[in-house]
Formats: structure tokens, sequence, C-alpha cells
């Protein structure tokens, strides 16, 4: 079978790469991922990893594997910021604050889709302005959801996370790895 990654996302493949996993291709879906009025942080984050793995069909032999990450505060949904300003109005209302990031990923084949959401929970010590403006200043924000990158410098604004630190990165392992099991792709 061969494996085939629906993201563009630098992270999953790192992620993968944990399992021992290389695609053997990478096919970013385009999918508008506007949220909807009313969505919450879990719906949206379902439904967007679903979009995604409808917009890659799948071929006979393939195994299509697409994610989405979410930064929730609340019902509130924190995409990836749109600039410095956004980044910093992110980082300030996750300051001092618990929050959940949402992971779903989506394994596809021909035959079926399999799905597993993940829920974690993180706490953000309460940042000061200077912290929010060095890390504003590093980019490490750029292209991240809720203007943070766990696995990067803004891991020393993380006192305690509850559940899966990958997932938190944008691909909970274990789950993927159950997952392509099931759908019957073996490395």
């Amino acid at each position: 079978m061969r494996l085939i990654l629906g993201s563009g996302s630098p992270r999953r493949l790192e992620l993968l790469s944990q399992l021992g996993l290389r695609p053997d291709e990478v096919r970013p879906p385009k999918v508008d991922e506007t949220p909807m009025a009313g969505e919450t942080p879990l719906i949206y984050c379902r439904r967007v990893a679903h979009g995604k793995a409808e917009a890659i069909p799948a071929r006979g032999g393939e195994v299509i594997l697409c994610a989405d990450t979410v930064v929730a505060l609340g019902r509130r949904i924190l995409g990836k910021p749109l600039n410095e300003r956004d980044a910093a109005r992110m980082l300030a209302l996750l300051s001092g604050r618990r929050h959940r990031v949402i992971t779903t990923v989506v394994v596809k084949t021909c035959e079926r889709v399999l799905e597993r959401t993940v829920v974690t929970a993180v706490k953000v010590k309460r940042l000061s302005r200077e912290e929010i403006d060095g890390y504003i200043a590093d980019g490490d924000w750029r292209g991240k959801a809720g203007a943070y990158a766990i696995q990067g410098a803004a891991g020393a604004f993380v006192p305690w996370i509850q559940g899966s630190f990958s997932a938190v990165m944008g691909l909970p392992v274990y789950e993927t790895a159950q997952l392509l099991r099931a759908a019957g792709y073996r490395a």
C-alpha cells in the first residue's frame, strides 16, 4: 500500500517519521477553512479534517492521511494568525489560561474512512509583554494555530498539558498508528 499525506505541514512529516513512516507522496488539499457561524471548535475541526480527506481521491492501494488541528479557547477558534498583531492578540488571550487543542485525524482508503479526534488541555503561564514581543519577533508563531508551537520556544510558556503532546504539534502519533493499522497499512 502507498501512504499519501494530505498535508503540507513539516511537523506532520516529522511526527510520521517518529513512527518510522515516510509518505510515498504528499498531496496538500485545498479546502476552505473558514469557520461556519455558530460552529463549535470540535465540529469545525472534524469538518475541516474530513473536507481535506474528501478533497483527495483515494486510488486502489492508497491510504490517505489527513488531519486538522485547532486551538480552542472556550467556543472561540484560534486559527493561524494573519500577522504579528493578530499573533500577539492570540498569545495575550491564552496568557494565564487553560485552553484545548483539538486534532482530528482522518485515514481513508477506497473502501472506508476512519477518524479519531484527540483533545488535549494546555495551560499557558501568565505572559509578560516582553515575552510576547520576544516570541513574536522570533517568528515561530507563523503558520501555527493559536500563534504558538509547543515544540519550539513557546514550550517554555506551558507548565503542563493533559493529553497528547504530539497532537498539540499537529498529529497524535499513537492514534495515527492505530488508524493506519486499522486501514490495513503496514510499513
